[in-house]
């Protein structure tokens, strides 16, 4: 029996029933996975912005935003420092203007009491009497006004008249204001010192401290100035119930 040859596939049939069936690409892991290390490295600049570049804007806008608030306060901290400046120079002015001017007395009252007590002598009071001037018929000496009178009464009844004018007989606090008196006089007048408990006091309760006793001294209790005397010893002591003329005082 003679062998039968066993046919030999032919390199084209596998090569036709390969061609029926997809062919597997093989990739590998490296190709598979993306760049990343690339993308990084090198990053698009529509993705990717550097701070330094944004730092400017913010910084600018920030800037304006800065300028645009502080000239909003600045007219009127401009004004408000106007306002002060103003208010302290008036504060400063109304300051030394009341140092330097006479405050009033502004009593009208003692005014029309005066010139009813006083009428028969002719004096004519101002209506603003006491407001940074005497009236007339009055003398003005440093801070007080005085009034020389024309009419004789008793001590008592000399100081209740000069105190229903808001005043007192008059206090003779220094030589200048003895020396003025003395000027301006020309007779005795009752003066606002009287002798109470071996003490001799003026009327506003302060004691004796410079006096102007004229020799011989009398054993009265109530003191007058003449005038027609030297201005160091022209004071003199008499009964309180004598009647003379007398100077009035007004403080202001």
């Amino acid at each position: 029996m003679e062998m039968q040859e066993i046919p030999t596939e032919s390199p084209r049939v596998h090569a036709e029933d390969g061609a029926g069936e997809p062919m597997l690409e093989v990739i590998t892991k490296e190709e598979a996975e993306p760049d990343h290390y690339e993308q990084l490295k090198c990053p698009t600049e529509d993705v990717y912005v550097k701070a330094s570049d944004i730092h400017p804007i913010v910084k600018s806008k920030e800037g304006k935003q800065a300028e645009r608030n502080a000239g909003l306060y600045r007219l009127p901290c401009l004004i408000l420092s106007v306002v002060c400046l103003i208010l302290l120079i008036l504060v400063c002015i109304l300051g030394v203007k009341r140092e330097y001017t006479t405050p009033c007395i502004c009593n009208k009252r003692a005014s029309e009491s005066f010139s009813s007590r006083f009428k028969a002598d002719n004096l004519s009071f101002t209506d603003n009497f006491g407001c940074q001037q005497c009236a007339t018929g009055w003398l003005t000496y440093g801070r007080s006004c005085f009034f020389l009178s024309t009419t004789r009464l008793t001590w008592l009844e000399s100081q209740k008249n000069c105190s229903a004018s808001g005043g007192s007989l008059a206090i003779v606090t220094n030589k200048n204001v003895q020396k003025f008196l003395t000027q301006k006089g020309n007779l005795k007048y009752w003066i606002g010192l009287r002798l109470h408990n071996a003490t001799w006091n003026w009327v506003n309760s302060n004691a004796l401290q410079q006096s102007y006793w004229m020799d011989p001294v009398q054993n009265e209790d109530c003191a007058y100035l003449y005038s027609d005397g030297p201005v160091e010893k022209n004071w003199g002591r008499a009964s309180c119930l004598a009647s003379a003329y007398f100077i009035c005082q007004l403080q202001f």
